[in-house]
């Protein structure tokens, strides 16, 4: 039946029975697209998609799978598949994305010739520590692809730098990239900014306005602090993730979008899900691919590199001159928590480009945060809590007021959830 369909849709199509015909057929033959299923005779569908990939690494592979196994699909894209579809097929969305994946090989080539036959597609993403590398190569995978990516991390590690290289390295990379910050908007502003509004539907409304899902059409649309929306909004969200469909605020026509999301978190959706603050369908749908940014201390080996590229940026922003960074200065660096993670380094380098005397970064030029972390240290060992009670509570206040006062975050942090929190800050009060 699909054969017919592809015939009629003007694609010459071939058949295989099982996955170890269609290996032995990647083997002799050229071809611009597989469809294939997971459940299969002889050999499953991972299996066969390994073989075809390690024979025809560009070929661009779609899996079909019931909705029931959507994980087993989610891990081929993991390791190099192009999308996948569940059962039973949505024929418009099959056509699309085949059309999708015949224009891959094209897309890889001209950008093969722009980069001048280089394959690094990450280049403006800076480190080499285990867990960078790790990122960097999921990157490498999905980008190609047509996966909605789910980018975690803490505030301050580069969320939306990941989201612009897998845009800048997907198949849209010539249509929009279009950024919203879903925690920077009420919820009636962030609805208009998203859909859209016709002229009259609210006060102030004077004239219709193209939301961001549609100036996105055709390219991508990053959804910052996705987990800061509220449950009304994320309902509107999940009909547009699954119809590709939305209407303006006041208005009744159905307007259709063929958008890429990426949206980004430092909540634990998982735990929001659990505790009834994000809604599971809408999570599913965003965690095709997760992608998860590490701290700054986890990379502590990036920290010269990063330091190079920011006094790099800022004296030339500035018009200074910076020779050298001294040993004490740099080990400060190395040595600091950074709960800030790598906007607080920018910050601080920026800081001491700005107010370094001569030409060269001393620790005195550093904030004084970072000067006085030994001093810091030592106090805190000398002013030791008495019982594990009050050292539990001096630690989670301490980490409440790093989060100014965000109780997802700092339960993430303290790697509890949100309702446990709740209850020792309940305890605290009562003592």
């Amino acid at each position: 039946m699909l054969c017919s369909m592809f015939k009629e849709w003007g694609w010459r199509c071939v058949e295989a029975d099982d996955g170890e015909t269609a290996v032995e057929a990647v083997k002799k033959n050229m071809y611009n697209a597989v469809l294939m299923d997971v459940r299969m005779a002889k050999m499953n569908g991972h299996e066969a998609f390994r073989k075809i990939h390690d024979i025809q690494p560009a070929l661009p592979v779609i899996i079909m799978t019931a909705y029931s196994s959507v994980d087993d699909a989610v891990e081929a894209i993991k390791h190099g598949a192009h999308d996948y579809l569940t059962k039973p097929l949505d024929f418009d969305r099959l056509r699309l994305t085949l059309n999708r994946a015949l224009e891959h090989r094209q897309v890889e080539e001209k950008r093969r010739e722009t980069n001048g036959g280089s394959s690094d597609l990450v280049s403006s993403i800076i480190g080499n520590a285990p867990p960078m590398m790790e990122l960097l190569e999921m990157i490498r995978y999905v980008a190609p692809t047509e996966a909605t990516v789910l980018v975690a991390g803490e505030s301050g590690t580069g969320k939306e730098l990941v989201a612009e290289c897998l845009y800048r390295n997907s198949e849209r990379c010539d249509g929009p990239f279009i950024k919203v910050n879903c925690a920077a908007l009420a919820e009636t502003l962030l609805e208009s900014e998203l859909f859209g509004h016709e002229k009259g539907a609210f006060t102030g409304a004077d004239k219709r306005r193209e939301g961001k899902f549609v100036q996105a059409d055709g390219g991508t649309l990053f959804l910052d602090e996705i987990g800061e929306t509220s449950q009304a909004m994320q309902v509107k969200l999940l009909r547009v993730l699954q119809e590709q469909e939305l209407q303006r605020v006041g208005g009744e026509e159905t307007l259709n979008v063929d958008v890429r999301i990426i949206a980004a978190t430092n909540r634990n959706l998982e735990e929001e899900v659990k505790e009834g603050n994000f809604r599971e369908d809408l999570y599913y749908r965003l965690n095709v691919v997760m992608l998860t940014v590490p701290p700054l201390r986890d990379r502590r080996e990036d920290i010269p590199l990063l330091v190079k590229h920011f006094v790099e940026k800022f004296a030339e922003k500035n018009r200074r001159t910076v020779e050298s960074i001294t040993p004490v200065c740099m080990d400060m660096l190395c040595r600091y928590p950074w709960p800030g993670n790598v906007r607080e380094l920018e910050n601080a380098i920026e800081r001491g480009v700005i107010l370094m005397r001569g030409d060269q970064l001393t620790e005195k030029s550093l904030p004084l945060t970072i000067q006085r972390q030994d001093e810091n240290a030592a106090d805190s060992f000398e002013e030791r809590p008495a019982s594990l009670f009050e050292a539990e509570k001096n630690m989670i206040l301490q980490t409440l007021a790093e989060t100014s006062g965000n109780k997802s975050e700092a339960a993430r942090r303290l790697g509890i959830t949100r309702k446990t929190l709740q209850n020792k800050l309940h305890k605290y009060d009562e003592s």
